[in-house]
C-alpha cells in the first residue's frame, strides 16, 4: 500500500526486453534500506525489486502491466514518481493508494490558473464513472483532488510545490498518464449495482 505522496523522483536508466521486461531505475534512495522483493511505486505501478546496486533497483514488469499502464511507453532517460511502500506507523497524508493501475488517461488540455497549473485528462469510458468532483485519483503514483468533471474529462490543479517535487511540472498536452481511482469509489460503486 501506498499514500501517493511522492518521496523521489527516479530515472530509467536501461530497458530490456527479456520475456518480460526488464527496468534499472535510479534513485536517490538509500538503497542499503531496501530489501530484494520490496515494492516500490514507480510512475503509479506497485513493482517488486529484484536487484539492488548503489543508486539504482531493478525490476521485471509482465506483459500484462505493460498492457494496462504506460510503462510500454517508458524510454531510457524517462523520470518517474518513486514512493516506497507504507510502514506502520507511516504519516498517511495523501489516501490509499495500491499501485494498481485502472487504466491510462490523457493529457487533453493544460492553462495556467495564478501560480497553480490546471491539467485536464480524458479517462477511459469504463473509468470514468468512478471520478468524482472532490475525489481522489492517483495519476502516475501521486495522489490528487479532482476540482472538476465533465463527462470522461476531469481537471486537477498542481500548485508549484506539486510540479517541482514531482514529474508533473513537465507536463504535455497527449501525455499518457497511469490513473488508478479511489478505492473508496470502487467499493461504493460495486454497493450500488447490488442494490
Amino acid at each position: 500500500m501506498f499514500t501517493g505522496i511522492v518521496t523521489d523522483i527516479g530515472t530509467v536508466v536501461e530497458l530490456e526486453q527479456r520475456g518480460d521486461l526488464r527496468a534499472r531505475i535510479r534513485t536517490g534512495y538509500d538503497t542499503s534500506g531496501i530489501d530484494i522483493g520490496a515494492s516500490i511505486a514507480s510512475d503509479g505501478v506497485c513493482l517488486t525489486v529484484i536487484a539492488l546496486g548503489e543508486d539504482w533497483y531493478d525490476v521485471e514488469i509482465s506483459a500484462e502491466t505493460v498492457s494496462k499502464t504506460n510503462l510500454g511507453r517508458w524510454t531510457v532517460g524517462k523520470r518517474l514518481n518513486l514512493e516506497r511502500a507504507l510502514k506502520v506507523g507511516d504519516e498517511l497524508g495523501g489516501h490509499i493508494v495500491s499501485g494498481h493501475v485502472d487504466g491510462v488517461a490523457e493529457v487533453v488540455a493544460i492553462a495556467d490558473e495564478g501560480d497553480s497549473t490546471r491539467v485536464t485528462l480524458r479517462a477511459p469510458a469504463e473509468l470514468a464513472r468512478f471520478i468524482a468532483p472532490k475525489g481522489s485519483v492517483a495519476l502516475n503514483g501521486t495522489s490528487l483532488t479532482v476540482n472538476a468533471v465533465e463527462g470522461a474529462e476531469f481537471g486537477i490543479n498542481f500548485i508549484p510545490h506539486t510540479k517541482e517535487a514531482t514529474t508533473w511540472g513537465s507536463v504535455a498536452v497527449g501525455d499518457r498518464v497511469n490513473l488508478e481511482i479511489d478505492m473508496l469509489a470502487r467499493y461504493v460503486a460495486r454497493l450500488a449495482e447490488a442494490l
